[in-house]
């Protein structure tokens, strides 16, 4: 298999993939961009084929999403003002969409579309392999490594503490 002939690298669609409602997502405008047809082309195919959508592939987002979304993604902005709201497709959707437009482009796409939620599908994995395999380990030399478990606990969460200020500060008068 030629890595050359792949019509887009996997790494910007895997930016593009959003979690909303707890669903990895990608919205209608980055499919419509991927699969080479304008968004208004793919909403059109998508209501001549509603019952290929079910409510686990697909939904429309809400006026508050939207708004959340447009300020995450740069590349959104120009839905900021546009009077319809999105739609947004899971892995499965995305596929389906590829099938009801049926184009060369299309079908190439969907195929990076499918890597990339695989590619981050296995990147969950390996984490959470990596925290089981630490636990048994945690268990087995838990008093001697107490102290370097403990530090790759501290990495492997997220700071919550306010971070200090830096700069000039003016004295209490």
């Amino acid at each position: 298999m030629a890595t050359g002939s792949s019509l887009v690298s996997t790494l910007p669609i895997e930016r593009r993939i959003l979690v909303l409602r707890k669903h990895k997502v990608m919205l209608d405008a980055d499919l419509a961009e991927l699969y080479g047809v304008s968004t208004k082309r793919l909403n059109e195919q998508v209501k001549r084929n509603r019952d290929r959508f079910p409510a686990d592939f697909m939904f429309r987002l809400t006026g508050t999403e939207r708004a959340e979304v447009v300020a995450i993604c740069d590349h959104l902005r120009r839905l900021r003002f546009s009077p319809a709201l999105p739609y947004a497709f899971t892995e499965h959707g995305a596929i389906m969409l590829a099938s009801i437009l049926n184009s060369p482009v299309a079908v190439r796409a969907s195929i990076q579309v499918v890597r990339a939620f695989i590619a981050m599908r296995e990147a969950l994995a390996a984490n959470k392999a990596l925290a089981r395999k630490l636990a048994i380990l945690e268990r087995k030399y838990d008093a001697q490594f107490k102290a370097v478990f403990d530090a790759i606990h501290g990495l492997m969460v997220p700071a919550t503490t306010p971070r200090p200020q830096i700069g000039f500060r003016p004295s209490p008068q």
